[in-house]
């Protein structure tokens, strides 16, 4: 045993300063990661003043004076939280849209809301986290529409007027459909554990989720076919 930890201690002096700066990094970048999961959980089970950095840290074996290190503030931590989650769906709805340039408007929306609904799927606390917020107006709310929720539905609104225009869509106001298809995205991960208790089925069933998007597919893009 003393052999190892002395070949080891060896090792580490002799590592160049960049290999010992980018192991750091990554240790710092994977305690970020964990304590933005953790809170993610936290947020979503509880309205923000409700939460606490001690949960938070409790959630994942830290001591809190670690999370503070990296988040000055519970503000600031649940921003983060925003900004990392939002992340995570861009890049999910991107790599949906790959190669999708020559598809049309009412195909491009159904890759990027099926995107969307594959993500909350996969991460219920993610509509959880957004439905806490959403029960009333907050400066918090304000904040993550104006820098988060307005860009992603600024592309949005024309790929819904385009399909729309190509009468592949109902004549609604836009924004009024787009909530109507984040309602459909997200019911089955938001009413989850409803759907559990009334029902053999779980909404972690791959089956039940491809079902579920098939069925949202035909009741909203395929009613109204594309003309050619």
């Amino acid at each position: 045993m003393a052999q190892r930890i002395f070949t080891a201690a060896k090792s580490v002096r002799t590592r160049r300063p960049a290999e010992l700066k980018r192991a750091e990094q990554q240790r710092a970048q994977e305690t970020r990661s964990a304590i933005l999961d953790a809170a993610l959980a936290e947020f979503a089970s509880k309205r923000f003043d409700a939460a606490s950095i001690r949960s938070i840290a409790d959630r994942i074996g830290l001591q809190h004076p670690l999370i503070t290190y990296h988040f000055r503030s519970k503000e600031i931590l649940w921003r983060a939280v925003a900004e990392y989650v939002f992340e995570r769906v861009r890049l999910e709805r991107d790599a949906n849209l790959s190669g999708s340039s020559s598809a049309s408007a009412v195909d491009r929306l159904k890759l990027a809301y099926r995107a969307l609904f594959r993500f909350t799927v996969e991460y219920p606390q993610f509509h959880r986290f957004m439905l806490q917020e959403s029960l009333s107006y907050s400066p918090r709310l304000q904040w993550i529409a104006d820098t988060i929720l307005k860009p992603l539905i600024d592309w949005l609104l024309p790929q819904i007027r385009a399909a729309q225009d190509e009468q592949a869509l109902p004549r609604v106001e836009p924004i009024v459909f787009h909530y109507m298809l984040i309602s459909l995205t997200s019911t089955l991960s938001g009413f989850g554990p409803e759907i559990s208790a009334t029902s053999n089925l779980s909404p972690s069933d791959p089956a039940l989720a491809d079902a579920w998007w098939r069925t949202v597919e035909q009741l909203v893009f395929e009613k109204f076919p594309a003309i050619s």
